[in-house]
């Protein structure tokens, strides 16, 4: 791991999230999820990987953390209120109070410190990186999955497009038998926090990634899934030298 002192003190500031970091179903809820435990234990239920690769990433940079445990299927805090995929379908077929307790309780609050994070590394530093931390299944309704790392951006914000071309290339140097693509699986501009804290704060000052890893890394040998994250470190550093 990068020791702190690697990092340096100048440019842009490093805050890490990690939004479905677990499965866990609050005692309130959890008759209502006991039909659902494959469900839970699958893609659907939580990112493998992802809070593992936040702490990682957090320890190596010695940086602030944010993570969530509660099931995205009782609520996706990667999600906008009023998205469709807010919630599994048994949620939203509870009343509105009880589906407002969930939003009081697990969403607001984290979305709160987010953008108290964040507004806090811009007045520190002037510009931060938000780095959200992801994984995703390495095949979805019989198609697979053709990349180990996906970087996620905004193409119309210059310093998101810059950092993931660095970071690509970084990686070509330090991992070269991954494959890392930009904006896949997903596109950079859907729904999420990252999009929506840009619409909070201007290019100059916010740059928001999401780190999207592959699945199939997680479940290969321990020594495999730690070469990984070593790769991720190592790479993110790099890229983002010219930015500190």
């Amino acid at each position: 791991m990068l020791p702190v002192s690697a990092v340096g003190h100048a440019g842009a500031a490093l805050v890490i999230t990690c939004e479905h970091g677990g499965n866990r179903i609050p005692p309130l809820y959890r008759d209502l999820f006991a039909p659902h435990r494959a469900l839970l234990d699958s893609h659907r239920g939580f990112d493998a990987g992802a809070l593992i690769m936040a702490r990682a990433l957090a320890a190596a940079f010695g940086v602030p953390l944010l993570s969530a445990t509660v099931s995205r299927l009782l609520v996706d805090l990667n999600r906008s209120v009023g998205h469709r995929q807010l919630h599994f379908d048994p949620v939203l077929e509870l009343p509105d109070t009880r589906r407002k307790h969930i939003l009081q309780h697990y969403y607001q609050p984290y979305r709160s410190k987010a953008e108290r994070l964040v507004t806090e590394a811009i007045a520190e530093r002037g510009r931060v990186v938000h780095l959200s931390c992801h994984s995703f299944t390495p095949e979805l309704n019989g198609k697979r999955r053709t990349a180990d790392i996906g970087l996620l951006y905004d193409p119309a914000r210059p310093g998101e497009k810059a950092l993931c071309a660095r970071w690509k290339r970084m990686f070509a140097l330090h991992a070269p038998d991954l494959a890392v693509r930009r904006n896949y699986p997903y596109a950079g501009r859907n729904d999420g926090l990252t999009t929506w804290l840009r619409k909070r704060h201007s290019s100059d000052a916010y740059v928001g990634i999401e780190l999207e890893l592959n699945q199939k890394h997680v479940m290969r040998t321990t020594q495999r899934w730690a070469t990984l994250r070593e790769a991720v470190i190592e790479s993110l550093h790099a890229a983002m030298t010219p930015l500190r």
